[in-house]
């Protein structure tokens, strides 16, 4: 076991949050296992052993199923910090069985294969419009008018929010996100605070306005299994209604933008790419891999586990390193190398075990039909200015990405 207080990993520093994947080498060649001071965690960098955590019911998204906070050596959140953790503890991502098995069978009758196979027709046409609207402008932001608003509208689509009240929903997430960051400043968690008392404020209207008038949408199919059986309590509706919007957007829109960003930066393979458009599918999975949107994952040690030699005790917290595992030699050839036409590539940018993420087939087709409207109708899509990065490391995106057409 090493500490990683002489390398290069630093989520605050700018340099690292640009180019964390010389940091990530070193850490692989360090170990299996290495202790992370300032936010006292056990880093795992390599691929075999993220994939095997994830699947390790020792370890828990949550402990709050079997401990108390001062039973599990941990201080609760500050008393105005409340609204944020109401929302975020009682999403099935961060809940454990039977709680979250409850919830995640529900909700995958919203996300069956034949569902989202009949969603792919609003979804391209969508890409369509949105890329002809870039055009028609000689370009612009992608980021703002093509990857944010594609997967934005898709999930709201789902959840039956109205036209009208969807520009409130982009800024809502990314002031809860903010609290996804290692320790997130004061500053954030106030922003996060608020946000997550207006949605939920929201949510909580249009839950009773579609209890008077029930639609076709994923919020009156959740009302209706709430009222057949107490399946679903009212706070569990929003916070897996805010959930699916968080979630089914944020690695959308920034793997959209850090995959093109890294089609410029390998003009080599943009051009296979145009030559060739039966290479969406697999670029989609190699440029999820290539620039990872969710660079760290946490768990919490519920039972004693053992990890190259060393014992980590209950209460112990382990950050999974998603990104570092993407780029892992021992795993993937020539790692550091975009390659679209990677034939095995078990990234694990959708997470793996029970918390899989239930959108992985819903963001495919997004990434795919976005890619290939720009691939068709912007064929000479060039970069226009350098972008700027979110100063972000766990939430990986850009600030925007300027192009030309």
């Amino acid at each position: 076991m090493a500490a990683v207080s002489d390398l290069a990993f630093d989520p605050w520093d700018q340099a690292f949050v640009a180019d964390p994947y010389p940091a990530y080498a070193e850490l692989r060649a360090r170990g299996r296992l290495l202790h992370y001071e300032p936010t006292d965690q056990w880093l795992v960098p390599h691929h075999a052993d993220v994939s095997a955590l994830l699947r390790d019911r020792r370890l828990g998204r949550t402990y709050q199923h079997r401990f108390t906070h001062e039973d599990f050596g941990r201080t609760a959140p500050p008393p105005e910090h409340e609204p944020f953790h109401t929302l975020n503890d009682h999403g099935m991502l961060d809940l454990e069985p039977p709680d979250h098995t409850r919830i995640r069978r529900l909700v995958s009758k919203a996300f069956t294969p034949r569902t989202v196979e009949r969603l792919k027709p609003y979804v391209h046409a969508l890409a369509d419009e949105l890329v002809a609207g870039l055009v028609a402008a000689g370009g612009g932001d992608l980021l703002a008018d093509v990857a944010e608003p594609l997967p934005v509208a898709v999930i709201a689509e789902m959840l039956g929010i109205p036209e009208s009240d969807r520009a409130q929903l982009r800024p809502w997430s990314a002031d809860i996100c903010g609290m996804y960051e290692l320790n997130p400043s004061g500053a954030a968690a106030v922003r996060a605070v608020r946000a997550s008392a207006e949605f939920s404020e929201y949510l909580r209207e249009l839950i009773a306005a579609r209890r008077k008038e029930p639609g076709e949408d994923l919020i009156s199919g959740l009302i209706a299994a709430h009222d057949e059986g107490d399946r679903l309590t009212e706070q569990e509706m929003i916070s897996t209604a805010v959930l699916l919007l968080n979630a089914g957007h944020e690695a959308t829109v920034n793997a959209t933008v850090n995959g093109w960003w890294a089609l410029f930066r390998n003009p080599d393979q943009l051009a296979a790419l145009r030559a060739d458009r039966s290479l969406v599918p697999s670029a989609v999975e190699e440029l999820m891999r290539y620039d990872t949107p969710l660079q760290l994952f946490e768990r919490w040690v519920l039972d004693e586990i053992e990890i190259d030699g060393t014992t980590i005790p209950r209460g112990a917290e382990i950050a999974m390193l998603f990104g570092s595992a993407n780029h892992d030699p021992a795993v993937f050839a020539a790692p550091d190398r975009l390659d679209l036409t990677r034939k095995d590539n078990p990234h694990i940018s959708f997470s793996a075990g029970i918390h899989y993420c239930i959108g992985a087939p819903l963001a495919r087709i997004e990434l795919a039909a976005s890619m290939t409207a720009l691939l068709e109708r912007a064929p000479a899509l060039a970069l226009a200015t350098e972008p700027e990065r979110k100063p972000n490391f766990v939430i990986r995106g850009l600030a925007g990405l300027n192009v030309t057409v």
